[in-house]
Formats: structure tokens, sequence, C-alpha cells
């Protein structure tokens, strides 16, 4: 093995020494200059100097979206999947557990949260929304800091043959505030190692002391620097690698406690590895990038790459290119791990990336369409290799980056000649309108984010009008809190006057069976039509009928067909815009649809004048409705599984829904025990996986009546009725020798449906609450959210199991038996308020307050002892730990109040305790 990892070595060396020396910022190597290092070869010669050399065993990258841990949008470094060691909750049963000294290469995505360089990628030479870190790391104390700098260092100067005079490095100065001494510790060992004393340097907390987060596990750091300027003028130090002493734990107090077990976490960006072994001054002129800096240059047939920067990358194609190479590596990693552009959470971010990707290469390199598709397997190929992943789903990654970028250049076209237009009718010194901005992002069509809208003026010059965009932001913050709870009459509204006055006009109804022209395409997407119209009548906000609207005036709209579906039977309302026939740049955003006496009522926002007899196009928000879709499959098969494991007593008393989440009142004589709550999630699930089809028809109202098992509420249906069946043709369903509607879910609903149950992906019930006596009200989520919501719940679930194995082994005196009640209580918290599954909380709160009262016991008995051991002491005037502050025995569990834990990113955590509560 070490035969192999100097064989490694000496080739690297070779390979370093035909390359040319280092220039620094102010030259860039040609393309015809000698390869140097293969970034896979730096990589390999890591991880083998690990395995053979030190005795690491390898682990694989874990998936960039973060497992249980909803504090992060992604993985953002290499120590996030070993959280569970370094806290202290590592299931002793699992693998991990086993874990002593590790090394892996992660996948790292900083894009969003507390680490976001989006914004910086393209801008200069380094920054990246996605990157490699190499690591090693050693658990319970296998090695510390003289062991992590020895190999550090015999790693950078043996293997890949770095001059050591070019090699400076860090440490820990001490914080007196926190009465921490410096780290000579560390000192030592560089001065040690042969490291001249000039070129070791000491820095504060800020630069030299590393945590996880507010709480949690932390300690000094050493990093060593790489000096670019190679001993020519003033040294230009850049960092290559951060090894962290984790001895420490910051409490929720802000004081720090000393660890159980030490630990050392490394890591080490490859790509700024890669750029010193190659000699390069930037990471895109390495070999992970070239090649799809050259695949960008041959399909737009642009300038070549040049690495210019700032004022000297005149047209920006510098920066485009940077950007385009950056992002599809980020699409492609994330969509490879199942991370997919979406509406919310990490899918936001990625379809952010994406659109901003699309928007450089076509605007700046002028790519055709279809660009950005084709660079996936320049990505696959480059890093393949590393990650299998890439090459097992790079079909899926190529066609869905090729989707979302053609529906996104017709958006962008758009918001490019509005833009354009609406600047023709500006001063020179008028700000750019709020207004316009703001619709360019409503529309879930459009899509462009707002920070793009603001890039694409400040090319123009133009100013944008931030404070008015600032209290639209605000307007749609509390637009969207009021969607999230239940249905209410507010905003604009047909009142007896003017429903009467439309009857005596003779006006019919609102034809609204657009809303059901949707169809699913092969490839598992939804294809949604749209609606062209005629204006009828105009409201402005106090109900009154008007001819015409002007420019900026919320106004309600009347009109002869719609595909909006008004917000009924439960089902929020669907949002969108519409545009004048034949002035498609302007549009209007519509923000709600209400039913009113058979009339729908579009709400929306009048960008120039609209009058009576326009004729429109409509457009829904697609992501906005393939959402609520879901959520009402997803209640049609919770209320089906509910009847099918408590019993047909059980009957739906209401719902509600959005794209965040769906709640579901039912009565039943059977408690929904945890047991019982998770036979209802499996069987929901057992219909989503067997991806059945949903069949929806209109029938006589008669054909209904005498159906056995057919669930519909105690109100007034309409005539011809819409019955919605899952995996059953409604003939079939409705035939009363059947049974059928007996064995599956078959309602009356005129909601809008997914057309199979697969896209609803995963069903959580996350919330109980009795309403009154025999009454329930259940909260659950879908999808990616309830997915997180498992996992999360696991990863609790471990914590209480460690807390348990802790207790069993006992407690040597009162402060250790003090810390594990104390940590009981903090986990009785995260239990209550976290968003996981009902049952699973359930179940853990009765373990946590069995173990709260045992840990309690424990310690009045090692009170009582000491007290003995000290003299007579009355035991009332013993500290004791406080009781669980769990709820009285036999009352169900509901969501409680957000905390960190919460998956903000997902779902409005005040939206979900508001409406268990409501």
């Amino acid at each position: 093995m070490a035969a192999s990892v100097a064989a490694a070595a000496r080739r690297l060396r070779r390979a370093i020494r035909r390359s040319l020396a280092w220039r620094g910022p102010s030259h860039r190597l040609l393309s015809s200059e000698p390869p140097a290092a293969k970034a896979s070869a730096v990589r390999a010669a890591f991880l083998n100097f690990f395995r053979d050399r030190h005795g690491h065993r390898l682990v694989p990258s874990a998936s960039v979206r973060p497992r249980g841990d909803p504090s992060l949008l992604f993985v953002n470094a290499g120590m996030n999947q070993f959280k569970p060691i370094f806290l202290g909750t590592v299931d002793p049963r699992s693998e991990m557990a086993g874990f002593r000294r590790v090394a892996n290469s992660q996948k790292c995505v900083r894009a969003g949260g507390r680490h976001n360089d989006l914004e910086d990628v393209g801008r200069d030479l380094s920054h990246h929304t996605f990157f490699e870190m190499l690591g090693n790391w050693a658990f319970g104390g296998e090695y510390f800091k003289e062991e992590a700098c020895s190999m550090a260092w015999e790693l950078l100067t043996q293997v890949y043959g770095i001059p050591t005079e070019r090699l400076w490095v860090s440490y820990f100065d001490g914080d007196p505030k926190a009465g921490l001494e410096p780290d000579l510790e560390t000192r030592d060992i560089w001065l040690s190692l042969g490291v001249p004393a000039t070129r070791v340097l000491s820095f504060g907390p800020q630069e030299n002391f590393w945590e996880m987060g507010n709480t949690g596990p932390c300690g000094p750091c050493t990093e060593i620097h790489y000096d670019l300027a190679g001993g020519v003028g003033a040294p230009q130090l850049v960092e290559l690698w951060n090894l962290v002493f984790m001895q420490h734990n910051r409490e929720a107090d802000g004081s720090l406690q000393p660890l159980p077990q030490w630990h050392v976490d490394t890591g080490m960006g490859l790509e700024r590895l890669v750029a010193v072994l190659q000699g390069k001054h930037s990471t895109y002129d390495t070999d992970l990038f070239s090649p799809l800096l050259h695949a960008i240059q041959q399909g737009c047939r642009a300038p070549p790459y040049l690495g210019r920067v700032g004022v000297a990358d005149e047209g920006r194609t510098d920066t485009a290119y940077r950007v385009v190479a950056d992002h599809i590596r980020t699409l492609s990693v994330c969509i490879s791990d199942g991370v997919f552009p979406g509406m919310s959470g990490p899918p936001l971010v990625l379809r952010r990336i994406l659109r901003r990707a699309v928007r450089f290469s076509m605007e700046i390199l002028k790519a055709p369409p279809g660009f950005l598709g084709s660079l996936v397997p320049v990505v696959v190929e480059t890093l393949g290799d590393a990650y299998p992943e890439l090459q097992r789903n790079s079909a899926q990654i190529s066609n869905l980056v090729l989707e979302d970028e053609a529906a996104f250049l017709a958006s962008l076209e758009r918001g490019r000649r509005i833009i354009d237009r609406t600047l023709r009718t500006l001063g020179p010194s008028d700000m750019f309108p709020a207004e316009v901005a703001w619709s360019l992002s409503l529309s879930g069509d459009l899509g462009l984010p707002l920070d793009m809208v603001e890039l694409m003026l400040e090319e123009k010059g133009v100013q944008l009008d931030s404070t008015g965009l600032e209290r639209l932001a605000q307007e749609a913050a509390q637009h969207q809190a009021r969607q999230a709870e239940p249905v209410q009459k507010q905003g604009l509204w047909l009142d007896v006057h003017a429903l009467g006055e439309l009857q005596r006009q003779g006006v019919p109804p609102t034809d609204s069976s657009p809303k059901y022209n949707y169809s699913l395409r092969p490839n598992g997407s939804y294809e949604f039509g749209t609606c062209e119209a005629q204006v009828l009548q105009l409201y402005t906000e106090d109900g009154t009928a008007v001819a015409s609207v002007g420019k900026g005036q919320r106004c309600g709209l009347l009109l002869d067909r719609t595909n909006f579906y008004a917000e009924q039977g439960g089902q929020a309302s669907d949002r969108g815009y519409l545009v004048r026939v034949g002035q498609e740049d302007v549009l209007f955003p519509v923000a709600r649809a209400q039913v009113c006496g058979g009339f729908i009522l579009h709400e929306a926002v009048a960008p120039e004048c609209l009058q009576i007899g326009d004729q429109v196009q409509l457009h829904v928000d697609k992501a906005w409705r393939l959402a609520c879709m879901a959520k009402h499959t997803a209640t049609h098969l919770l209320n089906w599984a509910l009847r099918q494991t408590l019993g047909p007593g059980t009957e739906q008393q209401g719902s509600h829904l959005n794209p965040e989440q769906l709640r579901l009142d039912v009565t039943t004589q059977t408690a929904l025990t945890p047991e019982r709550l998770r036979a209802v999630e499996n069987t929901v699930q057992e219909a989503v996986q067997q991806d059945k089809p949903v069949y929806m028809e209109e029938v006589p109202l008669a054909l209904t009546a005498q159906v056995p098992g057919l669930r519909c509420l105690d109100e007034v249906y309409p005539d011809p009725v819409r019955v919605v069946s899952v995996g059953v043709p409604v003939a079939h369903a409705l035939d009363p020798a059947s049974q059928a509607a007996l064995q599956t879910s078959v309602e009356l609903c005129c909601g809008t449906h997914l057309l199979r149950t697969g896209a609803v992906g995963d069903l959580v019930i996350i919330g109980d609450r009795q309403l009154s006596k025999g009454t329930t009200r259940l909260l659950a989520i879908t999808g990616e959210q309830a997915q997180q919501a498992r996992e999360l719940g696991q990863n609790l679930a471990q914590e209480v199991k460690a807390a348990t194995e802790r207790l069993s082994q006992g407690s040597r005196d009162v402060a250790e038996a003090l810390r594990l009640s104390k940590d009981i209580g903090r986990l009785i918290e995260a239990v209550e308020t976290s968003v996981m599954p009902q049952w699973q909380r359930r179940e853990l709160l009765a373990t946590l307050k069995m173990l709260q009262r045992r840990a309690n016991t424990a310690i009045r008995k090692l009170q009582m002892g000491q007290a003995g051991q000290e003299g007579p002491c009355p035991v009332s005037t013993l500290p004791t730990c406080p009781p669980s502050q769990g709820p009285p025995e036999g009352q169900q569990w509901e969501l409680g109040a957000p905390t960190p834990r919460i998956l903000a990113s997902h779902t409005n955590p005040h939206f979900l305790a508001h409406t268990l509560t409501s």
C-alpha cells in the first residue's frame, strides 16, 4: 500500500514540475502549455494517502440534500454527515458508531442560507456554488493535534510536493473573554515540523476558532495557507486547509464546556488545491472547468475565455463563462441527488441557479436554445468517476435541465421586452416602477427572481424603486399569511346588490370548465392550457361597478370564462396573471379568484388601462396549481385511509389545503393512537407508491345517491356533479354492485387533482388536535417536506435512544445526573416543536417522560446519599430537577411554537401552529 502511495506521489511531483511556476493573478497560463497533474489524480492521491498510509476508512460523499437537518438548505461542508458523532447522538447500533478515522471527498453546495456564494459567482476567479471538500476525521480521540498536523504537512510537502517555503500556518491566539488560552500546543507542533517562526501566525476567534453553529461542538483551528507571491514582494496568502480540533461545546447560555470526547475535523477545497498544483491563478483555469469552458465556447461560438474580471471583462463574456460553468455543475450534482428545481426551499434555490445560467448563456454568450442541457455530459465526464450517481442519472439531469430551460427562455424574452417597453416611458431621472418589477416575479410562468430583475436594470443604468418593492413584498407576505388561514371572505367581493344587477342584465354565470384543461405528459410533467376570455365587468376596491380601471388600480374582474380555480371546497385559489390579447407584454397579476353566486371574481392589479369588452388571455401559476393538486389528491387518500384504519364511522367534517400543507377535520369514535396514525400513513404511502390513475368525471347527481362507500360532505352539490375516483374508473366505481367505492377513494369533488397518485411523493401527518369530543383536526405535508419530516424524526429518535443508553449506564454524581436531566428536557422541547411524524412524536414523548421521571428519581437518590455523607439535611431543601413539561397523561400532542428545528425553508411554522389551534 505504501509503495502505491509513493509511486502516486512521484507521478504527481513529475507532473507538477512539468507545469510552469505560479504566475500570480496578473498572468493566465495558455492552453498550449504542458498539462499538470489532473484533478482526478489529486483527489485520488488524497484518499489513497489517508487510507493506505494512515489507516483511514474511505466513506462516500453524502447527498447534497441534507438528511434530517432543517438548519441547512444544502450540505455545505464535509462534516455535515458526521454531526451525529460530534453531537453524541449517533445510534450505537449504526455503522457510523464504529467510525474512528475516516476520509472522503464531499460534494458541497453553498447557495442560500448562512453560506451563500451565489451572487459572487462569476464576479471573481474563485467563488463557486458547488465545490468538493477533501477531509479527514478522527473521532473520540483516535488522534488529535500532533497527528493531524503531521499528516497534513506530509501530504502537502511529500506527496503533492508543494515547496515548504510557500506554506504558512496560523493558530488560535486565545480569547480572554471566553477564558480560552492561546493554542501554544499547535504552534509548537508546527515549529517542530520545521515551519519557521516567521511563517507561524496567530489570530483570534474570528479567524481561528471554528463553531458548528450558535450551539454545539467547537474548538480552535489551525489553517495552512499558500503564498501566491512565491517570495516576490509581500506574501499573498490563500487558505488551503483548515484543521479543526473539536474540544469544546458551546452551551445555550453562550458558555464553553469541554467535550467528553475530542475530534479532529479537517477540510480542504479540491478546486483551490488543484489550482495550486496545476500552477493556475484561478480555479476556473484547472481541468475541473477547462472542458466545460471549451464546450461553452464550441456551443456558443463565443470568443475564447480569457479569465478577465471587473472592468477588464468587456461585455461580461468571461463572467458569463464562469457563471454557466459553475451553475451547470451545481445543477447536475443537485439533480443527481434528488433536488429538483421547484417553488420553495432548496428546489427554489436550484430554480434560481438554473435561470441565472440560462440568462447569462443566452443574453451574453448568445447560446442556442437547449444549450445548457448539452453541457450535462461534460459534467458527467469530469465528475462521474468520483460520483457515480451522475452517470446513473445523466439522462434525467439532461431532460430536466432542457425542460426548465425551454420554459424559462420564453419567460425571459417576455420579461426583457416588458423592461425595454417600460424604460421607453420613463424620464432620465425616473426610477423603474416597483409594480412592474414585482409583476415579473409574481407570475409562475415568468418566474424571474427579483435579484435578476435588479441586475438587468443595473446593466441598463436604471435604479429600481426599492422602497416600493419592499412595500409590495410586505403586502405579499401578508397575503401569503392570509392564504394559509381558513377560508374567509375578505377583500373584493360582490354583494347582493352587485349580484342582483348582474342577474337583471342577464349576465350568465362564469364558465370555469377550462380549469380542468390540463394533461400529463409522457415524462411525468403537467401541461396547463391557457384560456381566452372577455371582460364583462370591472369593480373598484369598494365593489363599485365601473367601465374601466386605470394604471396601478386594484380591481375585480368578471370574465365570461376562466381557467383559474376559485377558492372553494377547501382548496386555495389559483394565482397567476392575464394579458390583453395582442399586447402580451403587459402583465395583470391575479392574486386570487373567488366564487360569488356563480360568478368568479378575479382580484388583480392593473398596470395599464383595462375596460369592459377587452379580450384577455389567462395564465395560471403552474407550480402553485400543481402543488395544490398534489395536496388535494393527498387529502382524498388520507380521508380514505382513515376510514380503512378507523372504520366506516369516520367522516370528514372539513378540509383546507394550499401548496404548503393540508388540513383535515374528521369525526371518529376510535382513538387515534400512534399505531393507528402510523397505519394511516402506511396506507396512503402504498397508494402513492402504486402510482394509481385518478379518474374524474361529471355524472348526474342521482347516480351517486345509493353508491355504498361514496364519500361526500353534508352540502349542496351541483347537478351534474364531479366524481373523483382513485384507481377505478368512475363508471365502475358508481356501479352499486361493484363495491369499488368501499375499497378505494371515491368522492364528490370540484377540485383539481393529480392524474396519477405517484406525484404526491409521500405524506406525513405532523399534527393532530381534538377540536371537540369525537372531532379531530389533522395537519399533513407531502412530497419533499414529508421526507424531510421523516428524516428529522429518525434523527430525534436516535437522540432519544442515546439518552436512554446514558440513563441505563447510571450517573456517578449529582452534576452528571443533572446534565442528563437537562438534556432530556431539551429533547422534550425539540420533539414537541419539530415538524415530524405525529405518531413518532407521541412515542418519543412518552419515552422521554418516562426517562425524565427516572432521571429525577436518580437525582433525588444521589442528593439524599450526598446529604447523608455530609450530615442531616431536610430533603425538602435539596434542589430537584423540574418535572417534565409534557402534557397530562392521555392528552393528545399537537405541533407547538416554532424553534430552529422546524423545517422553516419548506413550511411556514407560524401557520402550522396557528392552523392546529384555530
